[in-house]
Order: C-alpha cells, then sequence, then structure tokens
C-alpha cells in the first residue's frame, strides 16, 4: 500500500509541478495582424507602444501560479528587471499569438535588452537566447543645432575659432544619445549633445536610436561650417609707425592669396561700419582712435582669414586724476580746494566754472568759493608730437546746501525679536539744495559732523560717533541721531530695535510616553516664571498661561512661550507621544518550540527595562533576554520609561512524532485530523497545501491548526490517497502522501 502511495505521488510531481523546456519569444500582435517583432521601436506613429511574448514549454503549471514577464537592462542583466506583465493561463501564455500584453518603460534605449519568463508555481524560469534593440522614441522631430545656444537654426557658420555645435531644441538633451555627422559621414565616438569642431564642413546630428533611427526622422538642419585661421595668407603690412599724434594718419593695406576678395576691417575685435576696402586709414585725430586694427578676408569657395592684429597707440597721451570727491558741500564763509594729478609733461592748467574759464585759475589746485561745476583743462605743449595737446578732467559738483538729511540704517542683517545685537549706522548725508533736490555728501562731510544718539528722544550717553552698537534687551526702543555741522543742524529718520534676550529657556518632562487615559507626564521649567508673562503651548496653541509646571493629559508637542519685552522667548519642544505596545517586540516571536533537554534563548527589544517570569510569577532575568529550558507559559514585563508592557508567550518542547501518512476520520476520537508535528502546525510563516490525486487543490492555509478534514469534508471512496506538501517563503519543508481510511 505505502509503494503504491509513493508511485502516485512521483507521478502527481511530473505532471503538475514541473516546468521543462522553457523559453520566452516574440509574438504576433492579435490586434493589428502583424508578425512577431525582431526589434521594439514603441513612441513612433502616435505613442504606439503594445507588444505580445509567449512562452514555450513542458508541462503544466499549478493552481495559484503566477506567469512573470521581465525585460533586463540595456546589457541584458537581471539584477533589477522591470516586470512587464503577468499572466495567469497556461493556455494564453503559451499562445503564439497572443501570450503577454506589454509595453516598454519610456526611457527604453538600447540594443541588448533580453526578456526572461518566470513561474511561481512550480518555480522555473527562462531568459531570451538573444538580445533585442529596444527603443521607446519618445521625440521623432527634426533637432535644431547651433552653436551660440540661439534656438534659429544657421545655414552658414563662420568662426575664425573653433566652435561647439549644440542640440537646443531637445528637452534633457544630455539623456539620449546620438550621432553626428560631417559632410554625411558619421563621426564614429561623438554620441553626446554637443560635438567640438575644429574643420569646415557640413554637419548634422540625430537621435541614435540605434536600429530604429530610420522609423523616426530626427535629422537635424545641416549648417555649412566654415572656419577660418588667424593669419594664414592674410596680413597687414607694417605701417611706418603706430605710435600716432593728433595731425598723424597712417593708411594700412594688406596682403593676401586669396585672388577675389572681400575686405571687412575691424577694431577691438569689432566691425568697423563701412569699412570694406582693400586699405584702411588710421586717423590720429579721431576721438578714441587706439587700439588693435585687423581685416577680415573671405572669397567665395575659402573660409574667411582674419589677420593678425595691429595695435595704436596715442603719442600725445596722458592721464589726468581728480584728488578730490565729485560732490563737495560749500559751507558759508568757507572754501573747497580742488586739485588733480597728472603724468603730462611740462602741463599747464586753466580751471573752468560752469563752462567758463576762471581768470587767474592756472595752478593745479583751485580753491572753490562758489557752488558750481568745475573742472580743469590740461594742455602738454608739443614735444614729440608738433602740436599741444589738451585733455579736461572729470568734473566736480561743488554745492552750497540749504539743509541737510541724515539717512541712518542697520549696520547688520538685523531681525527683530530673533538678533540678540545689532549696530545702527550713519549711512547716507545729503546736502539739500534750495530747489529741493538732493546730492550724496557722505564721503565730503561726514567726518566733519558731530552726532548725538538718542534714544525714545533722550540721549544716549557717549554715543556721539556715526555708529552706535546694542547688545542689550535694555536698549529697545527707537533711534534717531542728531547731526551738527557749523550752523546746519539735522535729525535722521527713526529706526526701531527690538533685541531678543541671550537667555536660553528649556523644559523637561518626566515622560515622553503618555501610557493611558490615567497618564499624567509633568512638563516643568527651572526659569523662575515669577512676574513672568508666558503661556504653555500645545502643538502651537496656548493651553495654560497661569501654572509653573504643566500637567499633561494627552499626547502633543509642547513648549513654552515667555514674553520678553514684547518678543517671544521659545524653549526646546518636547514631543508626548501615546504607547505603542508593538514597540516591544520578541525574537522568535509566537509559540516557542525547542527540543526537550536544550536551551533557548527569547530576546526583546524596545523597552527601558525588563523583567521575565515563569506561571509561578519567579522572576528569571532583568535583562533585555532570557534562557528557557523548560516548556510552559511566561511572561515579559516590559519598560518604556513610566510606561509597562505585559507580553505573554509560550514554549513547547519540539514534537517527535513524524508527519502522519494514514489518518481515520470516522468520528471516535482517535486519528479523525490529521495532526503536524509542532515544528510545522501554528506557523505563520508555514504553507500547508493538500491536493487530491488529480492534481486539484483542495486546502492551503498558513497557520495550520490540526483541523482537516473537518467533518463537513465528504470522502466518496472508502480509501483515498491525497498529497501534501509543507513549505516556507524559500524551501519546501516536507511532501508526501496522506491515505485517508473510512
Amino acid at each position: 500500500m505505502v509503494l503504491i502511495a509513493f508511485m502516485l505521488l512521483g507521478s502527481f510531481q511530473v505532471s503538475a509541478q514541473l516546468i521543462a523546456n522553457l523559453e520566452v519569444l516574440p509574438a504576433d500582435n492579435p490586434d493589428t495582424g502583424g508578425s512577431a517583432w525582431n526589434k521594439i521601436c514603441a513612441g513612433n506613429n502616435g505613442n504606439f507602444n503594445q507588444y505580445f511574448a509567449w512562452a514555450a514549454f513542458d508541462g503544466a503549471s499549478n493552481a495559484g501560479n503566477e506567469w512573470i514577464l521581465e525585460l533586463s537592462d540595456p546589457n541584458g542583466d537581471f539584477t533589477n528587471p522591470i516586470e512587464l506583465a503577468k499572466e495567469t493561463s497556461d493556455a494564453v501564455v503559451k499562445s503564439p499569438g497572443r501570450g503577454f500584453e506589454f509595453s516598454i518603460p519610456t526611457d527604453t534605449r538600447g540594443a541588448g535588452y533580453k526578456l526572461r519568463v518566470r513561474s511561481t508555481d512550480p518555480v522555473a524560469s527562462a531568459e531570451s537566447t538573444i538580445g533585442y534593440s529596444m527603443y521607446y522614441m519618445d521625440y521623432v522631430s527634426n533637432l535644431t543645432i547651433t552653436h551660440d545656444g540661439s534656438t534659429s537654426p544657421q545655414a552658414t557658420i563662420i568662426s575664425t575659432d573653433p566652435i561647439t555645435l549644440s542640440v537646443v531644441n531637445l528637452p534633457n538633451a544630455n539623456t539620449y544619445q546620438y550621432q553626428w555627422y560631417k559632410d554625411l559621414t558619421l563621426l564614429v565616438g561623438e554620441t553626446g549633445p554637443s560635438l567640438n569642431v575644429t574643420e569646415g564642413g557640413m554637419y548634422f546630428a540625430q537621435i541614435d536610436y540605434g536600429e530604429c533611427s530610420d522609423n523616426g526622422t530626427t535629422q537635424s538642419n545641416m549648417p555649412d561650417v566654415c572656419i577660418g585661421a588667424v593669419g594664414g595668407s592674410t596680413s597687414i603690412n607694417p605701417p611706418s609707425k603706430t605710435a600716432l599724434c593728433s595731425s598723424d594718419t597712417e593708411v594700412l593695406t594688406v596682403t593676401t592669396s586669396f585672388g577675389s576678395p572681400s575686405y571687412q576691417w575691424l577694431k577691438d575685435g569689432t566691425e568697423i561700419p563701412g569699412a570694406t576696402s582693400a586699405t584702411y586709414t588710421v586717423d590720429g585725430s579721431s576721438p578714441s582712435f587706439e587700439g588693435d586694427y585687423q581685416v577680415s578676408v573671405s572669397e567665395s569657395g575659402n573660409c574667411p582669414e582674419v589677420s593678425a592684429a595691429i595695435t595704436f597707440t596715442n603719442s600725445d597721451n596722458f592721464t589726468i586724476t581728480l584728488t578730490n570727491d565729485t560732490s563737495l558741500v560749500l559751507l558759508p564763509s568757507e572754501t573747497e580746494t580742488l586739485s588733480v594729478t597728472t603724468n603730462a609733461t611740462t602741463p599747464t592748467f586753466q580751471w573752468y566754472r560752469n563752462g567758463t574759464s576762471i581768470p587767474g585759475a592756472t595752478n593745479i589746485s583751485y580753491d572753490a568759493t562758489q557752488e558750481g561745476t568745475y573742472y580743469v583743462e590740461v594742455t602738454q605743449p608739443a614735444g614729440s608730437c608738433p602740436n599741444p595737446t589738451t585733455i579736461n578732467s572729470d568734473s566736480t559738483e561743488v554745492v552750497s546746501p540749504s539743509s541737510f538729511e541724515l539717512i541712518i540704517d542697520y549696520g547688520t542683517n538685523y531681525t527683530a525679536c530673533i538678533d540678540t545685537s545689532t549696530a545702527l549706522d550713519v549711512a547716507t548725508i545729503n546736502a539739500v539744495l534750495s530747489d529741493g533736490s538732493t546730492i550724496d555728501v557722505t564721503s565730503d562731510v561726514s567726518s566733519s559732523f558731530s552726532y548725538q544718539w538718542q534714544l525714545n528722544g533722550t540721549n544716549v550717553s557717549s554715543a556721539t560717533n556715526t555708529s552706535i552698537y546694542l547688545t542689550d534687551v535694555a536698549e529697545n526702543g527707537s533711534y534717531t541721531v542728531d547731526g551738527t555741522l557749523n550752523t546746519f543742524n539735522a535729525t535722521s529718520n527713526s529706526l526701531t530695535v527690538q533685541l531678543l534676550t541671550n537667555e536660553t529657556l528649556s523644559i523637561s518632562s518626566t515622560s515622553t510616553i503618555y501610557c493611558s487615559a490615567s497618564d499624567v507626564v509633568t512638563i516643568s521649567t527651572t526659569t523662575d516664571l515669577t512676574g513672568e508673562s508666558y503661556q504653555w503651548q500645545l502643538d502651537g496653541a496656548s493651553i495654560n498661561t497661569s501654572d509653573s509646571t504643566l500637567s499633561v493629559t494627552q499626547p502633543g508637542t509642547y513648549r513654552l512661550v515667555i514674553d520678553k519685552n514684547g518678543c517671544d522667548l521659545i524653549s526646546n519642544e518636547i514631543a508626548i507621544t501615546p504607547l505603542d505596545p508593538n514597540l516591544i517586540t520578541l525574537d522568535p516571536d509566537g509559540t516557542i518550540v525547542f527540543p526537550e533537554g536544550t536551551t533557548r534563548t527569547i530576546s526583546a527589544s524596545g523597552g527601558t527595562a525588563y523583567r521575565w517570569y515563569d506561571i509561578n510569577n519567579v522572576e528569571l532575568s532583568n535583562t533585555s533576554s532570557v534562557d528557557i529550558d523548560v516548556e510552559g507559559d511566561y511572561i515579559l514585563v516590559a519598560n518604556i520609561d513610566n510606561c509597562e508592557i505585559t507580553r505573554q508567550f509560550t514554549a513547547e518542547y519540539l514534537d517527535t512524532f513524524k508527519v502522519p501518512n494514514v489518518i481515520t476520520p470516522n468520528g471516535d476520537g482517535f486519528n479523525d485530523q490529521w495532526i503536524l508535528p509542532n515544528s510545522y502546525s501554528n506557523k505563520t510563516d508555514v504553507s500547508v497545501i493538500i491536493y487530491r490525486e488529480n492534481g486539484e487543490e483542495i486546502l492551503n492555509v498558513q497557520d495550520y491548526k490540526n483541523d482537516w478534514p473537518t467533518s463537513a469534508v465528504a470522502f466518496p471512496a472508502q480509501n483515498m490517497v491525497f498529497y501534501y506538501v509543507i513549505k516556507n517563503a524559500s524551501e519546501t519543508l516536507k511532501q508526501g502522501t496522506i491515505t485517508v481510511i473510512r
């Protein structure tokens, strides 16, 4: 009888649990009537992305099996596979005209993708033997390439230096691979969104979609790039001199090998309007003639050439530098001295006021007694050049104010009720003219004023500088500064200072865990709250303004806020959370099974203290673990701060009897159920599966309670054979037959 049962088991395993000769293949598309694909070019033609694959195999899957179709990375590696589709029907999966329906992800781009098909019950898998080109062509419009970042395509690009062509109209351009061409020849290895161009030619780019590139046109514009040389066969003939006087001119001429050249002269790299002949005259009398001169020579069929530069300087040139401020204040009965420095040779001077020369004002300095706009004319006599050279200095504005305006500002990045110190400065002093206009004269008169800072209208002792430094909350208030210069008096704008005290406010609690509705947590502070205006806050809302300590009866985030001179002094926050018994965990959890005569260690975590007891309330351990060698019921009492959590667990000796292969459910109370050893029963991580002879599954449970068959199960034959499998998530633990005898 036993021999027959095991023969039947072997037959069942072959027919119901074995998948052989598994292979995954491309399938026809039943919706379009197309043949099986050999590459995937998705996204084109209205975002088309519907494909099919099928699996060839021998055998059959078990009930509850899932067929899973997966995609590799572009190199055919399945370390991190992408799930494409699932099926449960063997017939669908095996159909060459249907199989799995799937779409490829939108970031799929490569030539070495593989498919893999997996079966979950029985466990089997196979991947495609070859790699496939798969591209999701999310962009199929023409690219635009330019060398200057503009989005307007250019037919011709002319440059004397190498250029970089870049794709400019494609979002996230650096996430694609490209093919670059020069004169219709592929530039091998150039796959990025930009190309460094050092040679002339016709260039274009397209997105590299591999074998799918012809399925979507992304070819860019094709600019004709001309890279000219600096110098080359073109040069400017050396002039007779390059340091010119105002009476000098110099004619520049060109030498070039071009037969029919066109010319464009440049100064300091910029084209000179109208300068398109074979010669150019540099005129020393022209303002700002100094600089670098070049010529660009072009000819049809050739790239342009640009000559090396010829630099011209001004022989008459010299410099003048003001030694005074450009804005000066002239006070009643006073003078302001204007002066310059110069490197002119044997200079002469003539001062001007409001555009009119001042008689007798012919020195390097001048004492101004009137308001107005002043400058000095400096003349260098003839020397290396035949004529004298005259240059005017920058102007100085001398004003006679009707009053002054003082403006103060915060000297640091100041925020009220945040900063514990700050500074105030006299930032600007304006001279107010008779017409109401103002001129900034800070640098001229700032040091001439005398100052007095005021707090709330009262003088601040010893605060007589342009700045005042504030570091104490007692200095909070409204500030102004009075300034005096001769007969002028001015009061500044006002600024409010509200410093935060530099005290630290801390709170503490008797616990951070709220155990139960009857539990009370006390929050307190070491800061004396007598005479203070304060509030206790829960989740940012005020809940108490009178108690120096707070009795907490609900979870939330608590803090203390004290009003310090109109500013909130805020404490640290304490989060009170409700007790979560699941924070205490046991390892192992559930019923502990161990062989008689051995010791088993049970560990706990998540608490701050532990006590272990047996059924007689004898303490066994006060650490995070306990060793037991006797079966029975045990209790763990764990603490999280002042909260107590009790966990009960049972330890049992490991059953030594074997899995029975015969039961007799006749109602006599003996051998009526299929009783498994406790290493398999009552285990949430162990599955028990029972099949009929024909492979039909009749039981599939976890945490088996030794309760099969129930009284409701009917057995039509006197002697029946069933098959069982006992397994966990990773392996089969036991399998065999059960004979039911009636």
